[in-house]
């Protein structure tokens, strides 16, 4: 096992442990103040359960749903988690380990609760961001960091396999 597959899996559990506290903290908090916690003028605490899928889109009966979420997004993890092992570069290694232990911790909540918890919401000039959680931002940053760093730093060479 080379050394950047350890800190991939650190990142991963690193994740998925800011993640699991923050929401058994959070679920916890936001059944006493019912749900709805004004922070500033443009962020606040909700609770929400997401059944579908980003942003809460692809809403599947209860009945199935959560297991078809479940199922499609452990596929993707293993997915990811083949593609960046086979990566000779540890910066892509660790954009990948942002998104999968992100997708991990939301498919705890699926078999915990049969939805995602979410909770923090911001809106701003007229502006609203669908609530999201401490794994969303984890998958966001590594997708983000992914694209920027193929736009302006043409790094095409992450993609490649070791030989």
């Amino acid at each position: 096992m080379r050394i950047s597959l350890f800190h991939m899996l650190l990142v991963i559990c690193l994740i998925i442990f800011a993640d699991y506290v923050s929401k058994l903290f959070l679920i916890s908090y936001m059944t006493n103040v019912s749900g709805f916690q004004e922070m500033t003028s443009f962020f606040n605490l909700v609770m929400v359960w997401n059944q579908g899928v980003s942003f809460g889109m692809f809403q599947l009966p209860q009945s199935w749903g959560p297991l078809f979420w479940t199922g499609l997004s452990i596929l993707f993890i293993l997915f990811l988690f083949v593609w960046a092992v086979q990566s000779s570069s540890k910066f892509f290694q660790i954009m990948v380990a942002l998104i999968i232990g992100g997708a991990i911790g939301n498919v705890i909540d699926r078999i915990q609760y049969g939805a995602v918890a979410d909770f923090f919401d911001f809106h701003l000039f007229g502006y609203h961001w669908p609530a999201f959680n401490v794994a969303d931002i984890a998958i966001f940053c590594g997708a983000c960091l992914i694209i920027l760093n193929q736009l302006f730093f043409n790094s095409t060479s992450f993609f490649k396999s070791h030989s």
